[in-house]
């Protein structure tokens, strides 16, 4: 008999299904997202090298100011833009996009709209 799975275990899975094919390289490294109850993470990773080129999240210097009375979509657009922003200065202009296995939906498109608002294509 197989044991049910949990919220966490099924994002879990579909993380994993996802990273099957989405693997970030130099040339086009991969912008991966968290999500949490009260916060968003984004981060710009290198596979290859196994290193983070650039982080962002609602929690640091983003969540401390401008962002503490706002919404968590709200807060999600700017990291968005932030993570943009690092990952232009960095050189970063092409990434591609794990969604983590979250839905596309809510928290999740709008930090993605923000990024390629900012400047990212993918």
């Amino acid at each position: 008999m197989s044991r049910p799975t949990t919220r966490y275990g099924a994002r879990r899975n579909r993380h994993l299904r996802v990273r099957v094919r989405v693997i970030g390289s130099i040339e086009r490294p991969r912008l991966s997202v968290f999500r949490s109850l009260r916060h968003v993470y984004a981060q710009v990773i290198n596979d290859t090298d196994g290193c983070t080129m650039v982080a962002a999240s609602s929690l640091g210097a983003i969540g401390t100011g401008a962002s503490s009375g706002l919404n968590k979509t709200k807060s999600a657009q700017l990291v968005g833009t932030e993570v943009a922003r690092q990952a232009m200065a960095a050189g970063v202009t092409r990434v591609v996009f794990d969604r983590g296995g979250y839905k596309y939906h809510g928290r999740i498109k709008a930090l993605a709209d923000a990024a390629r608002e900012g400047g990212l294509d993918f």
